[in-house]
């Protein structure tokens, strides 16, 4: 059987805040950030195209933002749209769907990047899961195997249980929603908990993935953006209607996005992307950052290990400081808790429409939340909220 007719429908789940990657996620939802300039929401769309006939999002915090970029198709793909208006966990979300699934169908989160041939493994049992054997598996679901089939699932435990980790990618029959769930500790609806229940009764089958890359924090948007630019055929990609001025050194893989200037004099170091309509001054340096839309960085700042959002301005000078004194990793506050980001270096992250001073210098791991500004000569020491 010809792999793409093994399922016609997936369900994205697009609903949620995303709230640990604030600010970035004030004036978005998570699936529209972008990476070597395309959302995340592109990037998997991309994946399902030639997989599946049908894609139905499921849509809440800013879900109109989604409809806009997206539309009634993307490729060779159908989309449609459910809603989701009170946010009460995935398990929620994907039940809203039922009245529209066939039979078979593919889940996958919608805040994760994932790969097609890691899908294609997926569709390839049924039903079946999707794992990842990881290093450090304490900060995922875990997942534990007997006899190639799934036993038991936990999320997060205190005593690690296994080194295969739950990617979110599901194929399944819609009878799955027969199950009873009850709402979590978080007082969500948990999609795994219809896993848990399923496989008390049922077989579930599992394959391996190598491409997902988990999304859960701000900075992991960074380790995206290299796997991205690594993967790219080209080592340095310039679109249309961009321009480098002269004495402007370009060490690749570099992602530049359309109608930008750059230079002159300008450094652009690996695993840089810049987003549209941007404008580099003068001998600016930057290093391993996403840098959002419509961005303006004044001469002679430096920009390293950081987010940028949408329609910020650096003023000239404005540096961005990503390691400690100490050779620490970095930490920075997350929902109101001091995370450790386990990078030795980590610069900043801005959410969008963000103004800074002239000769600004902001110490690693500090925010800066959207519409806020900062003074000339101004040192950040802590997050501007």
């Amino acid at each position: 059987m010809n792999q793409k007719f093994l399922t016609g429908q997936a369900i994205i789940l697009a609903a949620g805040k995303g709230t640990r990657i604030e600010p970035l996620t004030l004036t978005k939802p998570k699936p529209l950030l972008r990476i070597c300039g395309r959302t995340i929401l592109e990037h998997n769309l991309e994946q399902l195209d030639g997989l599946v006939k049908e894609v139905i999002l499921v849509i809440g915090y800013k879900g109109e933002m989604i409809k806009k970029l997206i539309g009634s198709d993307y490729k060779s793909l159908k989309i449609k749209y459910v809603w989701q208006k009170n946010a009460l966990g995935t398990g929620d979300a994907a039940k809203k769907v039922v009245s529209l699934l066939k039979d078979k169908f593919l889940l996958l989160y919608g805040d994760d990047l994932y790969n097609k041939e890691d899908i294609k493994k997926c569709l390839k049992k049924f039903p079946s899961i999707s794992l990842k054997k990881v290093k450090e598996p304490s900060a995922f679901g875990q997942v534990l195997i007997k006899k190639n089939l799934v036993k038991e699932l936990k999320e997060k435990p205190k005593k690690n249980i296994s080194n295969l980790v739950n990617t979110g990618v599901y194929f399944l029959d819609k009878n799955i929603f027969h199950f009873k769930i009850k709402k979590s500790s978080r007082n969500e609806y948990e999609f795994t908990d219809f896993i848990k229940e399923f496989i008390k009764k049922e077989r579930l089958y599992f394959s391996l993935a190598e491409g997902w890359i988990p999304l859960p924090y701000a900075w992991n948007l960074l380790d995206a953006n290299e796997y991205l630019l690594k993967t790219t055929k080209k080592n340095v990609i310039i679109e249309k209607g961009s321009i480098i001025k002269s004495g402007t050194y370009i060490e690749g893989p570099v992602y530049i996005g359309r109608n930008c200037q750059i230079g002159p004099n300008c450094y652009l170091r690996k695993y840089t992307s810049i987003g549209d309509d941007c404008h580099i001054g003068q001998a600016v340096e930057i290093k391993n950052s996403i840098i959002g839309e419509n961005t303006k960085i004044a001469h002679l700042s430096y920009v390293a290990d950081s987010i940028i959002g949408d329609n910020c301005n650096f003023g000239a000078g404005t540096i961005t400081a990503n390691l400690r004194h100490d050779y620490d990793n970095v930490k920075t506050m997350v929902k109101g808790k001091l995370i450790d980001t386990k990078r030795r270096k980590f610069g900043t992250i801005f959410g969008d429409n963000v103004k800074t001073g002239v000769g600004t210098l902001i110490y690693p791991g500090r925010k800066i939340w959207s519409g806020k500004f900062t003074r000339p000569g101004e040192i950040i020491k802590k997050d501007i909220i």
